[in-house]
């Protein structure tokens, strides 16, 4: 068998449904910003789905407000582009993690304040902030690469 390339090493199932999907996305905040003049960033559409249910000011503000249902349309087609995914791409099987609980948890909660901290998670600024050439999130999605290349590291060394 002949030694593993750079790149089968680093994409062991294969680097084509990334590119799709990179390419997929981009042309979909691309879309959406071309046809409507919005920004479809993840953490505004979180926090604007939930101005639905909390009463609190800040999830009360008129950006959330006034974008709220076309935000929650965004969210369920993400939703929905995950279970066409599945089905057709997966077999229908769901996908797992060995990864424990509490990181999990710990990672999301981390994700979140540093989405707020940030003022934007990676998706609003590596994929429409970077789009729309805009320097404060080029610091924001490099300052999110060199956190994530220190935790893999770490977390490997653990």
């Amino acid at each position: 068998m002949p030694p593993m390339t750079l790149i089968e090493t680093l994409f062991p199932l294969g680097w084509q449904h990334y590119l799709l999907g990179g390419l997929t996305i981009g042309a979909g905040v691309a879309l959406l910003y071309l046809f409507n003049g919005w920004v479809g960033g993840m953490s505004t559409v979180f926090s604007s789905s939930w101005s639905f249910v909390f009463k609190r000011p800040f999830f009360q503000q008129e950006r959330f407000l006034n974008s709220r249902h076309w935000r929650l349309v965004y969210a369920a087609g993400v939703v929905l582009g995950a279970l066409v995914w599945r089905f057709a791409m997966a077999g229908g099987e769901a996908q797992h993690t060995s990864v424990p609980v509490w990181q999990l948890l710990v990672g999301g909660f981390l994700a979140g304040y540093g989405a707020r901290l940030g003022n934007g998670c990676t998706s609003g600024h590596g994929i429409c902030g970077l789009g729309s050439l805009q320097l404060p999130s080029l610091g924001a999605v490099l300052t999110f690469m060199a956190t994530a290349f220190l935790t893999a590291n770490l977390m490997r060394l653990a």
